[in-house]
């Protein structure tokens, strides 16, 4: 980094800060570089302290699941790949809401038509349907399925 002004003496700053002692140039070049590094790391502190909050808010995802009592496919999916879900990468960008398939939908919910096989899997960012997977046709089908759906949403798509 170029700078128009010349660099202070390293030994001349320790002095005037007190930390001055017999030791080798060495140390005191290492000191000062030290210091100037702990500034500039307090000030990028500083300015990220401020620019985070200002930051826009990531976009809520959600994995919405059609079931009915009774669906054998629904069981498969709870047995094969449920308990793991919430502990997965795809568990925390799009947590699970189970919805009955014959209730009304909640409110604020928007999809694109209501589904008629269970179960069905609908991702919803901000409420809205980004797109949706119609039954389950088994567990490393399912995860391939849901990374592309929530690549094509939006998620950042790291494991």
């Amino acid at each position: 980094m170029a700078s128009s002004q010349a660099l202070p003496d390293p030994i001349e700053t320790l002095r005037l800060h007190g930390c001055f002692h017999k030791s080798s140039k060495l140390e005191y070049l290492y000191l000062y570089i030290w210091s100037v590094n702990m500034f500039q790391r307090r000030l990028a502190f500083m300015i990220a302290l401020f620019v985070w909050p200002a930051m826009p808010a990531s976009a809520a995802m959600e994995l919405l699941m059609f079931e009915q009592p009774g669906c054998l496919y629904c069981a498969r999916w709870d047995e094969e790949v449920s308990p793991e879900y919430p502990k997965t990468w795809e568990g925390r960008i799009a947590p699970l809401r189970r919805l009955d398939l014959h209730a009304s939908l909640p409110a604020g919910l928007t999809i694109a038509r209501t589904p008629a096989f269970t179960p069905t899997f609908v991702l919803v960012v901000d409420g809205v349907e980004k797109g949706r997977i119609e039954g389950y046709p088994a567990e490393d089908f399912f995860w391939v399925l849901l990374d592309d759906l929530i690549g094509k949403a939006g998620g950042t798509v790291t494991k």
